[in-house]
């Protein structure tokens, strides 16, 4: 992102804890420090293993919510050409892949020469890396070469099926309320439907409901009538978790109705303020580098990992601080990651304007 608006503090928080929270879930339950590090904090480690994923449906949430920002503020698409969007989706996402998919082999040799752990990825074939490069491997049914890389390609789906919706929208010569109708009645349709069948985890229908709900939260910010939209979102969203709980989808209401609340245009003041203090612009500094962060934390907790086991450190206290070693070095990866992409010119072209 080559720049950044302090009334998107809110959304940069959001960003930067489930990124941070994701790290610790990884390095809770992958292990093998962590197994070591366990007895020490049994609770703690259970729940980041167990529900530190969750965090991921902050990010569908707030992916939603600034491509709807980016692409049809007013609800109405600013674009003509689908096929442009996506290309250049597909070159902001591809660079921070490529790089950490890489890095990733490596680190995974490493690993596997220095320890025998069910989390350490093959070494990959030519098959596996061109499936990764198109975004296909899910789908393909191919081994991913990381953890994570799974959100990359339903990221890339996901924004293409808004954009289509806009699209469409703008060639039937629609209102601008013909998306934000759209959009609902996908989310209604991923959450009754496709994302009660794990089959579907694959594609974007079956994370629709989170990333459309993002979606509905920001064309819901200027509208006069916003809390009847909130209470469509909450009374939908509802339903649906009567129909069959699923902590996934409460947690990305939860996020949305978050958004809409400290997203006002009464409370953007306050964002401001709060981005101009120097945890604000810590926050933004690290809001930016978390797409990096979050590809290229998995090999580098993987390859402090192998080093434990290397040096044959078993003591508890030493693995527990061995976990927040390697959280901090996800971090620092992440950010010399993002230093070294925005020297790419493409790289740099494909961030204007982008989410």
């Amino acid at each position: 992102m080559t720049s950044r608006s302090g009334n998107l503090f809110f959304v940069d928080l959001i960003k930067v804890f489930a990124a941070q929270l994701i790290i610790l879930h990884h390095l809770a339950f992958y292990g093998p420090m962590s197994d070591l590090a366990a007895p020490l904090a049994p609770n703690l480690m259970a729940w980041l293993s167990e529900h530190g994923r969750m965090a991921v449906q902050a990010f569908l949430v707030v992916g939603g919510f600034l491509a709807a920002r980016s692409l049809a503020p007013d609800g109405a698409a600013t674009f003509t050409n689908l096929l442009i969007v996506a290309r250049k989706r597909y070159q902001r996402l591809l660079p921070p892949l490529v790089a950490a998919l890489l890095i990733c082999i490596a680190c995974s040799a490493v690993a596997r020469a220095w320890m025998t752990h069910d989390s350490i990825p093959a070494a990959p074939t030519w098959l596996q890396v061109a499936t990764h490069l198109v975004l296909l491997q899910d789908i393909l049914g191919v081994d991913a070469l990381s953890a994570g890389v799974w959100y990359v390609a339903i990221d890339f789906q996901l924004y293409v099926l808004l954009a289509g919706l806009l699209w469409l929208g703008r060639r039937i010569g629609g209102s601008p309320l013909f998306a934000p109708r759209m959009t609902l009645l996908l989310v209604i349709a991923s959450l009754y439907n496709f994302n009660l069948e794990q089959g579907w985890d694959s594609w974007a229908l079956y994370f629709a409901g989170a990333y459309g709900l993002g979606a509905l939260a920001y064309w819901s910010l200027r509208e006069q009538d916003w809390l009847e939209r909130l209470a469509v979102l909450i009374v939908v969203t509802g339903i649906a978790l009567e129909v069959e709980f699923r902590e996934r989808i409460a947690v990305a209401l939860a996020v949305a109705v978050l958004l809409i609340v400290a997203m006002r245009p009464r409370a953007l003041a306050i964002n401001g303020r709060m981005a101009r203090t120097r945890l604000g612009q810590a926050i933004t500094w690290l809001s930016v580098r978390s797409y990096p962060v979050f590809l290229v934390h998995f090999a580098v907790c993987l390859l402090v990992n192998a080093l434990f086991v290397r040096l044959d450190i078993d003591a508890p206290l030493f693995n527990l601080a061995g976990m927040g070693l390697a959280w901090l070095a996800s971090n620092a990866a992440g950010a010399a990651l993002h230093a070294t992409l925005a020297w790419l010119p493409w790289q740099r072209a494909a961030h204007a304007g982008a989410t």
